[in-house]
């Protein structure tokens, strides 16, 4: 494994973001090196890109797929397509071992049984933003998300139901698991600018990726 230099953020504990959304501390950090490589082999098939949103706003996040399907967006809305609208290519396969780490972060998260088709990869540099949003483009809401980080802390935004809800600011850590479904599925949720410290391995970047079952 590579070493994480930073504190040790309450490694192995459970927090509590909602009834049935949670932080897994550290969750994931006996497999970053498989995670990386794996990254790093995707992004060479699907390099990250900064997509379009229907408005015709830049993304500050720059994005990628793997899986069955991927999550895009351009001026005619955000979707799930099975090819990469720069290629025309199918998205690169799903690795077996973030397969295996969504099931396992699930199920840990007591969502078992948790399958994922499809899963988008983010990277934020210093500055970049993710608004509030709900992940809506499935095509149902019963299973929950996955999501991991590696790379720097970031604030991870967890509001309500509502946009106008308060959100709960929440720091992710390199290595922690975010799972939320059953009546927290459609929370509203973003990520505030990052800043802060670079990562002793990635630098000034966190790496985030999220399980979804969207068809």
């Amino acid at each position: 494994m590579i070493p994480d230099l930073f504190t040790n953020h309450g490694i192995g504990q459970r927090e509590s973001m909602a009834e049935q959304a949670v932080i897994l501390r550290g969750f994931a950090l006996d497999q970053t090196d498989d995670l990386l490589r794996q990254i790093f082999a995707l992004q060479a098939q699907a390099p990250f890109r900064h997509m379009l949103t229907p408005g015709g706003f830049r993304m500050s996040v720059a994005l990628t797929n793997c899986g069955a399907l991927g999550w895009t967006t351009d001026r005619r809305g955000y979707r799930y397509s099975p090819t990469d609208p720069n290629s025309g290519a199918p998205w690169p396969d799903m690795p077996e071992c973030f397969r295996q780490l969504a099931c396992q972060a699930a199920e840990a998260a007591g969502f078992a049984g948790f399958e994922a088709d499809a899963c988008l990869l983010n990277r934020y540099q210093p500055g970049t933003r993710l608004s509030l949003h709900q992940d809506r483009n499935e095509r149902g809401f019963d299973a929950p998300v996955v999501s991991v980080s590696l790379g720097m802390s970031a604030t991870f935004l967890f509001g309500g139901l509502r946009r106008s809800d308060p959100a709960r600011r929440f720091l992710l850590h390199h290595g922690d698991v975010a799972v939320w479904g059953g009546q927290d599925r459609l929370r509203y949720h973003g990520v505030a600018p990052l800043k802060g410290p670079p990562h002793p391995t990635l630098g000034e970047q966190r790496l985030n990726f999220t399980f979804r079952r969207a068809d």
